[in-house]
């Protein structure tokens, strides 16, 4: 270990503390603390728009031992290494800390692209222990600090993520458009709904030659034209996107094709009528069993988010399509006659199991051949 560390504390709300050693920013931070099962893709975590308003604990003991890429993009602007152009998660926490990185592609390590982007970090903590506790509390707010002559802040929270619009926070501002890097000999075009959209969602489209115009979470979509409709993952609450909620109905009320992921599955959830509720401690991991509802295929799927779909609320015209088999939530619904659908985990994961890759190409096909 090289890098100087002074001691640090995590406080969550119900009381309990970890001390553990501060490293990448010093300063203060507080969010929501949530748990992580993934042994790999820190870089792609933090960057994810999902994390943002969380403190990330990740459960792995090892973490920045292969560093971090440079931070560069393709000609579109798409970003080669990361799912966005910046940290999104507020914190991180983690058990136990290299500083000697060692990887072909690296060029810094964890701890000087955490300062660099102002994220503090504790490392030292006992992550399995403040894991089970999540497990048993639930996520809750909390506060990352350092300890200054033993000094203790009072433990106030302003703003819940919960009742913040980080949608709004994490979305593109204006229209952005990717063009196809392969053409398909017919042109089609796909509008992406920016809730937080992962970068590796465009770079899955463009690479299956189609074009792609991105729009922020409240343009209204169904002023431009389009032949497929995609809505991206984001962070946060889904109440708080009912103007892309009534976009949705609008569009539903056609026939062309709308495909969703993550918080996109929990929009047209509640454009089908559904409501969404917050779970326990959610589903932050890359080994999460989906069952594909009426067949026997199980599928292994990442997946980040805190909220799930209440399916039987879904109107008559939907029904659920993927299960989760650990705890029975939903994980996608579908339209039964028009070709609108959703899921609730990541296909194009890029430092997770790209199992279900096939849905894209499942929705393209349906964009192709529609007329």
């Amino acid at each position: 270990m090289n890098i100087q560390s002074d001691t640090a504390v995590l406080r969550l709300a119900n009381g309990s503390e970890y001390r553990g050693k501060a490293f990448g920013y010093r300063g203060n931070a507080e969010g929501e603390a949530v748990f992580s099962t993934a042994m790999v893709g820190y870089p792609e975590s933090l960057t994810d728009p999902s994390y943002a308003g969380q403190i990330l604990c990740v459960s792995y003991p090892l973490v920045g031992n292969y560093g971090v890429p440079a931070p560069g993009a393709d000609a579109q602007g798409i970003s080669l290494h990361f799912e966005s152009e910046r940290i999104w998660a507020r914190a991180l926490v983690i058990g136990d800390y290299t500083d000697e990185y060692s990887h072909w592609d690296a060029v810094e390590s964890l701890d000087s692209w955490l300062n660099e982007q102002h994220i503090p970090a504790i490392w030292g903590v006992d992550t399995r222990a403040l894991t089970q506790e999540l497990r048993q509390q639930g996520s809750m707010l909390a506060r990352i600090e350092p300890l200054t002559d033993g000094a203790r802040a009072d433990m106030q929270i302003v703003v819940h993520p919960d009742t913040e619009n980080l949608i709004a926070q994490v979305s593109c501002r204006d229209i952005i458009r990717y063009s196809a890097i392969a053409q398909t000999g017919v042109k089609k075009t796909i509008c992406v709904v920016d809730c937080g959209v992962k970068h590796n969602i465009l770079r899955c489209f463009v690479q299956r030659g189609v074009d792609v115009i991105r729009v922020p979470w409240d343009y209204d979509f169904n002023t431009i034209a389009w032949d497929g409709l995609f809505v991206s993952n984001g962070p946060g609450n889904p109440a708080m996107a009912d103007v892309t909620v009534q976009h949705l109905r609008q569009a539903m009320q056609g026939d062309k094709p709308i495909f969703g992921i993550c918080m996109g599955n929990q929009l047209m959830a509640r454009a089908a009528g559904a409501e969404t509720y917050k779970l326990k401690y959610g589903h932050r991991s890359h080994n999460q069993p989906v069952r594909m509802i009426g067949t026997n295929r199980c599928y292994i799927t990442s997946q980040n988010h805190g909220f799930a779909v209440d399916d039987r609320q879904l109107n008559s015209d939907w029904e659920p399509w993927f299960v989760n088999m650990n705890d029975g939530t939903n994980e996608g619904i579908r339209h039964k006659s028009k070709p609108f659908c959703s899921v609730q985990f990541h296909p194009e994961a890029s430092s997770g199991p790209t199992d279900t890759g096939f849905l894209f190409d499942e929705f393209l096909q349906k964009v192709m051949n529609k007329r």
